[in-house]
């Protein structure tokens, strides 16, 4: 009797899709027994040591995955901008929006006046969306401050997110998203608030995990991004970064020769930035949503990615402008009726890619012994259905950290 091992739970009664080296990786009749927060066996039930559970849950037939990774939202912000949605949709240009202060900048204007508990408050109710479909890990940056203090309360409002809801939150400083207003005609003096006083005191006060930028003709030159991962990594910070998304810069390219965890959007991605990210292990990050919601034609290089072993995300980009999105299963979907992503590659994507992106596939993202006991229960007959319905709440059960939500 010794020799007997204590868990808090045991879960059986469900296939398990393990994703595993993002495949499926199916155990039929499965069994996870959990302890300490932690998966301390993943295999099939009849083959399970004779555990002590202090409680065992026995599903009603259905598939377990691991917990959802969203690895790419901007949560955060204050109001909406439904009403340019609306305007664009009635044959109002870009220009003339943002003539009328529109854009970006209407976002940043309204995040600047809101205040700390306010930001929390709204990015609460989106956050709430995401986790009621399986979601246990999220990224969410800054981006919309755009000075010093503001981006700032920006981060700190997500930390106390991270705190009060069942998931891990982490935050990337996207403070080189767009340039302030202020800086209209002085680029590099925003560049340099980033690198001298913005980014060592996130670093000091612990308030980022990555630091991410936008690199595009539009917003920072590859010369910018550059002076920003070099502070960035000098301060010991991870760095990720908007690439490619409206032109070929070589964004991704210069993104993985710093090592960075992920390139996100990458529609015009090409064959030097697959084999780049490639070497140096950088996550292709794609996001169907701000494709769909712009009507853009470009769709990234799946099939390079697929060639040269780059490995793939899917992400919701949670935005007031471009991806208004609150389900990252629609994403799924997404991936693969636009991106042409098997189901098999969209899962992954939401899953251990995902976690990759966020530097925790060590941790995060496949049912495997030793990491995080993050997983839901779907009541599906194969995963392909994560994939295969549009809409609707499909009825799951989440569990973080061993515990059922």
């Amino acid at each position: 009797m010794g020799n007997e091992m204590h868990v808090e739970t045991v879960w059986t009664g469900a296939d398990l899709v393990t994703m595993r080296d993002g495949k499926y990786h199916l155990i039929p009749a499965g069994a996870l027994a959990v302890r300490a927060g932690r998966l301390v066996w993943v295999g099939p039930e009849a083959e399970m040591p004779a555990f002590v559970a202090e409680r065992h849950h026995r599903l009603p037939g259905g598939i377990v995955t691991p917990g959802l990774v969203d690895c790419h939202t901007h949560l955060v912000f204050g109001g909406d901008r439904s009403q340019e949605f609306e305007q664009r949709l009635n044959g109002v240009s870009y220009a003339e929006i943002a003539a009328q202060g529109g854009g970006i900048l209407s976002t940043v204007r309204a995040t600047r006046a809101a205040t700390e508990e306010a930001l929390v408050a709204s990015a609460r109710w989106r956050l709430d969306r995401l986790l009621a479909e399986g979601v246990t890990t999220v990224e969410i940056k800054s981006g919309y401050g755009l000075d010093e203090e503001s981006e700032l309360r920006m981060l700190r409002a997500i930390r106390q997110l991270g705190e009060s809801v069942p998931a891990d939150v982490r935050a990337s400083c996207l403070a080189a998203h767009a340039f302030p207003p202020e800086f209209r005609h002085d680029p590099e003096g925003w560049v340099d608030i980033i690198c001298d006083t913005l980014l060592p005191r996130v670093q000091a006060l612990g308030l980022a995990d990555a630091v991410d930028a936008f690199c595009e003709h539009l917003a920072f030159s590859p010369q910018q991004v550059a002076r920003v991962f070099d502070r960035a990594v000098a301060l010991g910070m991870p760095v990720k970064l908007h690439a490619e998304q409206l032109s070929a810069l070589g964004g991704a390219a210069l993104a993985a020769r710093y090592g960075a965890l992920s390139a996100d959007h990458l529609e015009y991605a090409t064959e030097e930035d697959a084999r780049a990210m490639a070497q140096h292990g950088t996550v292709a990050v794609l996001l169907p949503g701000a494709f769909y919601l712009l009507r853009e034609t470009q769709r990234p290089p799946v099939d390079l990615f697929r060639r040269h072993g780059v490995p793939m995300a899917l992400a919701s980009d949670a935005n007031p402008g471009t991806s208004p999105a609150l389900s990252l299963r629609l994403m799924l979907n997404m991936g693969c009726t636009l991106f042409g992503m098997t189901p098999e590659e969209a899962l992954a994507g939401v899953t251990l890619w995902g976690a990759k992106a966020l530097g925790l596939a060590e941790s995060h993202g496949s049912l495997e012994r030793g990491k995080v006991a993050n997983f839901v229960h779907w009541p599906l007959a194969r995963p392909a259905e994560l994939v295969y319905w549009l809409g609707g709440e499909l009825p799951c059960t989440v569990v973080y950290r061993g515990e059922m939500q």
